[in-house]
């Protein structure tokens, strides 16, 4: 399979009807394998420009170019006992997680332009490393909690259904467009003035609703399901739709984003369906594959799930208003 014989890949298990599950099969492995990159030795940014490389981030890092990044996106492993796709992590004291979590970072911050924005994901495991490596570097501006609305319950403690995103800049001269993410919400008790006319609300063919203003709580995100089309195997993927926000917040068309935990992909996909550019690096075969399938998917069909009319839907409206 030239190159793919030393590593174990999933082949596609039979699926129920309605599961949407992205899996690839013998062919889709060898093909998408040749679009991958390696980087060994210093390069230029037309070089990796779309692409999606495989390899580990202390070593393509070093061999990236400067200062031509414009939003950079983190989702590094939680400082959690976490065991999936044969890799083990182990959760470790604060002090230690804060060191790692810096020596992934600090090398990131010479590929930043001066105008550049950052997003560092954790859970409140983690939340005193990254806030004390983020200060370091850069200038902190927000924490945003997004519920996830997974999670498991427990006798003793409060069910964890919440996950951070850390929010910074390199400088005060960044971009922030706060029109691009307003939050549709569907109207239920419509207020109108003296006059009959709608109060701070509007209405169309689909309904009563409020195009609010974006908040650091987020509690509008599906986490992928197997019913989803951009649902994969990979055990921690974001949602597009979480993507999109920050995405559409902190970058303009054509402007630049890297993500180095690239999984399964869903930052580079997101970012093609934008009309942004981007570079993932990604230390897992198989999820490097799997996100050029979605990427190859994503030039067929560029629809973000919550994302309609150029705002993002409260979960679960857009169908109650259209059936209004």
């Amino acid at each position: 399979m030239s190159g793919l014989e030393s590593t174990t890949i999933r082949l596609p298990k039979a699926k129920a009807p309605r599961n949407r599950t992205i899996a690839l099969n013998h062919t889709e492995q060898e093909n998408f394998h040749q679009n991958l990159k390696k980087v060994n030795s210093p390069v230029q940014l037309i070089e990796i420009l779309n692409k999606t490389i495989l390899g580990e981030i202390e070593m393509v890092v070093p061999n990236l170019p400067e200062s031509f990044v414009d939003l950079l996106f983190l989702d590094p492993p939680y400082n959690l006992n976490k065991s999936f796709n044969g890799q083990k992590f182990s959760r470790r004291s604060s002090s230690e997680y804060e060191t790692l979590l810096d020596s992934w970072i600090k090398p990131l911050v010479r590929l930043l332009k001066p105008s550049s924005s950052v997003y560092i994901c954790g859970d409140w495991h983690s939340s005193t490393a990254i806030y004390n490596v983020c200060r370091r570097h850069f200038k902190i501006q927000n924490r945003i909690t997004w519920e996830r609305e997974k999670g498991r319950g427990a006798k003793a403690n409060w069910k964890n259904c919440a996950e951070d995103i850390w929010y910074c800049t390199m400088s005060d001269n960044f971009t922030f467009n706060s029109e691009s993410v307003k939050v549709r919400r569907s109207v239920l008790a419509p207020y109108r003035d003296s006059k009959g006319q709608p109060k701070d609300w509007s209405y169309n063919s689909k309904g009563s609703y409020r195009n609010t203003a974006p908040s650091n709580i987020w509690n509008d995100i599906t986490i992928p399901f197997w019913s989803m089309p951009e649902n994969t195997e990979h055990p921690t993927q974001k949602p597009e739709k979480l993507l999109a926000k920050i995405i559409l917040a902190s970058s303009q068309e054509n402007n630049i984003v890297l993500d180095p935990f690239l999984g399964s992909g869903t930052t580079s996909v997101v970012a093609k369906k934008l009309s942004r550019k981007y570079v993932g690096i990604e230390r897992e075969l198989e999820y490097c594959l799997l996100a050029e399938k979605r990427l190859m998917l994503a030039a067929q069909d560029k629809r973000i799930q919550g994302f309609e009319d150029g705002v993002f839907w409260e979960r679960n409206s857009l169908k109650r208003l259209k059936n209004n």
